[in-house]
């Protein structure tokens, strides 16, 4: 997600931790590369980077499989290791739902949520991977804690029913605005996707895509999304912008490598109005 805001030209600071081996140093420099920065990319000396294999199988929702080591690096982020002003000043801070499932990193997670405390713009990917968590009820009691800090909540249908007991669209929208959330985006698949606030609630339809892989494409929406709420768009162009940015990179089989520009992502939604 760091990758698509940052090529789409936001500055986009990563906090995470990588172990001090070769992976470890040639993520940092693919990152790097790709314009995101890494100051807060910590190195924990004698720790193994996790590895993550994808099995395209289906294609449209590839099955992950997580190589972790109990207490990987990136669970044992110090909150003292990151600069208050850092979580306090930014335009858009954004929280995945993996990192408050274990160790230190997620008792420094809820810190931060805490100290943002629905600053605009604070933002909880609910990202539910069942392997991290020892219970669904473990994960939802996780989301929901962190839904009281943020302004903006972005899940599918079976994230929300592990966050908030609900699968209806509307439902969602409903009760999350109802606790105070100003955003609330419910991600359809096939359908496409909800966006609601208190005034307004849409539905942008999926783009007509040939699909290579869906792996990135939620990073790739996170990254539009989080461009658009930087620049004051409206709800409808946020929509529109960040459901292209999801399918283009879904007809791309790499994930992070195939992060559009702007440009790029302008001239596929053209392509789209044409079809």
């Amino acid at each position: 997600m760091a990758v698509a805001a940052a090529k789409l030209g936001n500055h986009a600071v990563l906090l995470t931790k990588v172990g001090g081996d070769p992976l470890g140093q040639y993520i940092v420099n693919k990152l790097d590369s790709w314009g995101v920065d890494t100051k807060y990319v910590l190195t924990e000396s004698n720790g193994l980077t996790p590895v993550v294999l994808a099995a395209l199988d289906p294609p449209e929702d590839p099955k992950l499989i997580f190589h972790r080591q109990p207490n990987a690096p990136d669970t044992t982020i110090n909150s003292d290791s990151i600069p208050k002003d850092l979580i306090d000043n930014c335009g858009v801070f954004w929280m995945s739902g993996c990192a408050l499932a274990h160790g230190e990193t997620a008792k420094s997670s809820f810190k931060w949520l805490a100290q943002r405390n629905r600053k605009s713009h604070t933002i909880i990917d609910l990202d539910y991977r069942p392997s991290f968590w020892s219970s669904l009820q473990e994960a939802g009691a996780a989301a929901r804690a962190a839904i009281a800090n943020c302004t903006v909540v972005v899940g599918n249908r079976t994230e929300c029913e592990m966050a908030i007991g609900l699968t209806d669209p509307n439902a969602i929208a409903d009760k999350l605005l109802t606790d105070g959330v100003e955003l609330a985006i419910v991600k359809l698949g096939a359908e496409g996707v909800m966006l609601a606030t208190s005034t307004e609630r849409i539905r942008i339809a999926p783009c007509k895509i040939k699909l290579v892989c869906g792996l990135g494409s939620g990073d790739a929406f996170g990254g539009a999304l989080a461009h658009g709420l930087l620049h004051g768009w409206s709800v409808q162009q946020i929509g529109e912008f960040a459901n292209a940015a999801g399918a283009y990179v879904a007809t791309k089989l790499t994930c992070a490598d195939a992060m559009p520009t702007e440009p790029i992502l302008r001239d596929f939604i053209a392509e789209q109005q044409k079809i």
